[in-house]
Parts: structure tokens; sequence; C-alpha cells
């Protein structure tokens, strides 16, 4: 993927301000806000069913994250994906813990099964759970994936139709056909506890600014993941970085995008 396409997904986000509807989880729901800030997007978090589908018509995508969940928020879920893809909003999905627990993993299958979900977003062990690749998942961490990561994130996409992501020490994103892969990013985004929340949030912002959901994935990883590299090179430890982190996703230009940015495709696998 061309440098300077990387950094034009950047300036698009900031040139039109994306709403970025969530309903996420009560953990991350403070950072997925002000990231979505940082990225040059404009978060709103309803999740009262009485609301989703209003509030999902007028954003720009979807988040759905069930990292805290319960059946009253699958089922406020259900209502703000219907309601997005009427519009033709993209759904962003983020499977928190899929395979951690029956309930989680249903949960997942039928948001995949009843909406149109354009992005898939989960680690490696959520995405091969998902695929039947063999992932396995100990609370909502990723205890480890058996096989080729771009194959299986690639295998992911072509059973669900939809973009994956898969993040970790390299994030995979692939539309069944084209997979790209990004290099950026710091050990320390593995040690706070988010950072796989926020990253939803901001592929989701970068979705609602782009033409091309595969490129503007990729974008969105390497813009978060090179602001990590950032903040990591200023911090003490996960603290520090955490607050460091949100400054650098703020601050991140155009040019030091573009200039630092690795991302690859790797094809067809």
């Amino acid at each position: 993927m061309d440098s300077q396409k990387i950094a034009d997904e950047l300036a698009a986000v900031r040139s039109c301000h994306p709403l970025v509807h969530h309903i996420t989880n009560t953990v991350t729901m403070n950072d997925c806000a002000n990231i979505t800030l940082c990225a040059g997007g404009a978060p709103v978090m309803a999740a009262a069913p009485e609301e989703a589908g209003e509030m999902a018509g007028m954003a720009g995508a979807v988040v759905l994250n069930i990292g805290t969940l319960s059946l009253a928020q699958v089922d406020a879920m259900l209502i703000a994906g219907k309601a997005a893809n009427a519009r033709g909003i993209p759904v962003i999905l983020d499977p928190v813990g899929a395979g951690a627990t029956a309930m989680r993993t249903e949960a997942c299958e039928r948001l995949l099964a009843e909406l149109d979900i354009a992005i898939l977003k989960g680690n490696a062990g959520e995405i091969g759970v998902l695929a039947g690749a063999g992932g396995e998942v100990r609370g909502v961490d990723s205890a480890g994936l058996s096989g080729d990561p771009a194959a299986v994130a690639a295998a992911c996409a072509r059973k669900y139709g939809t973009v994956v992501v898969m993040t970790g020490s390299e994030d995979y994103i692939s539309d069944g056909e084209r997979t790209l892969v990004v290099g950026n990013g710091n050990p320390l985004m593995g040690r706070l506890s988010g950072t796989g929340c926020m990253t939803a949030s901001v592929v989701a912002t970068f979705a609602a600014a782009g033409d091309d959901l595969v490129e503007s994935c990729a974008a969105a990883c390497a813009a978060f993941s090179r602001a990590g590299e950032r903040a990591a090179a200023q911090s003490r430890g996960p603290y520090s970085f955490r607050t460091a982190l949100f400054d650098e996703m703020a601050n991140l230009t155009q040019e030091d995008l573009a200039g630092h940015a690795d991302v690859k495709d790797v094809g067809a696998v």
C-alpha cells in the first residue's frame, strides 16, 4: 500500500470528522471515546435499545463491542446494526473474548448471521475461534493461534464475507482476496487494557471516511500503532504510555505517518 495513500486516509478522517456510534464495553468506554476524538472523529455512546437505531442512522460508522456482554446489549446491537445496514453505514464487530465462553461465541455468531458486518476486528485467538482455525482465548486475551496468521485472517474473511482485522504484534487485514500486514507497534500496547478496543474505534473512524475498507483499516492500524511507537519512546511504563498514546494519536501528522508506516501487501493467501 502506497505511503501517500496511508497519509491521505488520515487527512480524510480529519477533514470530515465522522460520527462513530459505539455500543461498547464499560471497561474501556472512555478510552474508546477519547481515541476516536484524537484520531479525528466524533464519538457517541448510545446503548439503550430505545435510541440505538436512531443514533446509528446518524453515524458514519457503528462499533459493536461485546467486552462486557449482556443479552440486553445484544438486542441493542441488533437494532443499531440493522439501522446502519439499512443506510449502508459500515458496522464494525469487536468479538471480545469469543471462544472464552459459550455465551460470547454464540453472541458473535448471531451478530454475524443477522447483520451485515463490514469489519470484524479481533485478536488472533478470537479470529482463530470464529474462523474455526484453532484459536485460543484466555479471558478476553489471545492465548495463541494455530496456522499462518495471514491465511487465517483471509479464511475468516471469506467465511463471513467481511473485512477481517486481526491484531497482534503484527496486524493482518484481509477481505479474503487481498491481505495487508501492518508491522508498526510497540510491546507496551499489549500491557495496557483497552488497546484492542481502541483499535476498533480508530478502524471505525477511518472506515467512515474512506472508500476502500481494506486500505482504510490498514491505514487505521498503521496510524494507531505509529502513535504507540512514538508514545513508547517517551514513557516509563504502561500508564505514562497510556497518556502519551492519546497525545501522539492526536498529534500524528500525515508526514510522519507517510514516512514511518510499515504496511505490506502479502497478496492472495
